[in-house]
């Protein structure tokens, strides 16, 4: 287990760290020294307990019931976050492990580019984190229908496990890129993107929608 030693001469891990600016130092020894997204999928380091931090539905990360502030923390964190098979997400660096607290998504997508290739429409996302997103066959959108609202969620997968949830603002951007399109001899309420399909709702289930 990653330690760093306190000013009695005892060690604590990220679990047992106190404020931000410990989380920083020990997560920044996790950071990729080549550049790009440092490699958590390889990592198999030992649970080493919750955390008491929570990501809301907003993108707002909070720690020990504060906001963090910094952006280039939160960036940070982001980075070495990984989501488990047990439905569970973690901040993981080679030696140890922590839960956290993810409301909705781990990110939020804030902005849309729409651009065209081969006279095929891309759709780019970027993330309240900085991530660059096409959607695609391997970043595929998934859309949920709150219950209670009717309302339309809209997720893409960004890397991993790991998703993203549309802001308000951009989820209308994204309904109104969407058009009727037959598939398998129904017609569906869909959106395309780099020469794939993804279906939101049958279209005679649209008024359904609480947009």
């Amino acid at each position: 287990m990653m330690n760093k030693t306190n000013e009695t001469g005892g060690n604590k891990s990220i679990a047992q760290s106190k404020g931000a600016g410990d989380l920083q130092a020990i997560i920044a020894q996790a950071v990729n020294p080549e550049g790009g997204l440092p490699p958590v999928e390889r990592w198999n380091p030992p649970f080493c307990g919750d955390i008491d931090m929570e990501v809301r539905s907003d993108g707002t990360w909070f720690y020990m019931g504060t906001p963090i502030g910094r952006a280039p923390l939160v960036r940070l964190f982001s980075t070495v976050l990984r989501k488990d098979e047990d439905g569970k997400t973690y901040l993981v660096t080679p030696v140890e492990k922590v839960g956290i607290r993810i409301q909705d998504a781990p990110f939020v997508a804030v902005e849309m580019a729409v651009t065209e290739e081969v006279g095929k429409q891309v759709l780019t996302l970027r993330t309240n984190v900085g991530d660059m997103v096409r959607i695609d066959g391997t970043h595929p959108l998934r859309f949920e229908i709150e219950k209670d609202t009717g309302g339309l969620k809209p997720y893409v997968l960004v890397r991993g496990r790991l998703e993203a949830l549309f802001s308000r603002a951009l989820m209308y951007d994204l309904v109104a890129l969407c058009e009727d399109v037959e598939m398998n001899g129904i017609q569906w309420f869909a959106v395309r993107s780099c020469g794939e399909v993804f279906p939101v709702i049958e279209s005679a289930r649209l008024a359904e929608l609480s947009l």
